[in-house]
């Protein structure tokens, strides 16, 4: 669970100042990204996972789905969810029918997804390294390096929308060689958001087996 939430949220807010020795023309787009999400009520996003190894010659997609409001989310990928109310984590895999439930603690997580727009903040350097275009948008890249040298993470690259300041897509390299890129395919401000958004509510999961883990 700890994995798929760290992978998701570079996936995920850390209240920390930059350094002054950060690149300033990187950091102010960084802190415009960030002001345009932070400034959402909630914000829905679908997603496609590109893993790649190329020792191990791999290469796997996975599709998904998160929904962000404040400290709560809820991510939806193939036959799991992992749903979080800011206190406690609901984790339902679907082929054995069967939900995990656990205190919430984002302390205990590499990366929460609730932290994803303000990762950059603490922890981490980062450096302009050039201009592109995804799908025909022209946007600049970000690198954040870790200045914590056991993350198994060593760079992260994010692909940010000259125009609307929006994140398009981030690669993140790990030490084991693997490479993982999210695009987001949509993206939805604001969306609806009711009591069970956050909630795991068991009367919509027929005959589903509950292991609390508290």
């Amino acid at each position: 669970m700890k994995k798929i939430l760290s992978l998701l949220a570079l996936s995920v807010s850390l209240l920390s100042t930059a350094s002054a020795q950060q690149d300033p023309k990187a950091g102010k787009i960084l802190d415009q990204m960030s002001a345009k999400y932070q400034a959402l009520k909630a914000f829905k996003a679908n997603f496609t996972q590109t893993l790649e190894n190329d020792a191990a010659k791999l290469k796997e997609n996975i599709t998904g789905d998160i929904t962000v409001s404040g400290q709560k989310f809820r991510v939806k990928l193939a036959g799991q969810e992992i749903i979080n109310n800011g206190q406690t984590m609901w984790t339902y895999m679907k082929a054995e029918n069967e939900v995990n439930i656990s205190d919430y603690d984002p302390a205990d997580q590499e990366v929460s997804p609730t932290q994803i727009f303000t990762l950059y903040k603490k922890g981490y350097k980062y450096a302009y390294v050039q201009e592109t275009k995804e799908a025909g948008e022209a946007c600049d890249v970000i690198e954040l390096s870790p200045e914590n040298k056991d993350n198994p993470v060593y760079k992260v690259r994010v692909t940010v929308s000259k125009v609307d300041k929006s994140v398009k897509s981030w690669k993140m390299f790990k030490k084991n060689g693997n490479r993982y890129t999210y695009t987001i395919r949509k993206f939805q401000p604001n969306p609806p958001i009711d009591a069970t958004t956050f909630n795991f509510d068991k009367t919509k999961y027929k005959g589903v087996k509950v292991i609390d883990l508290r």
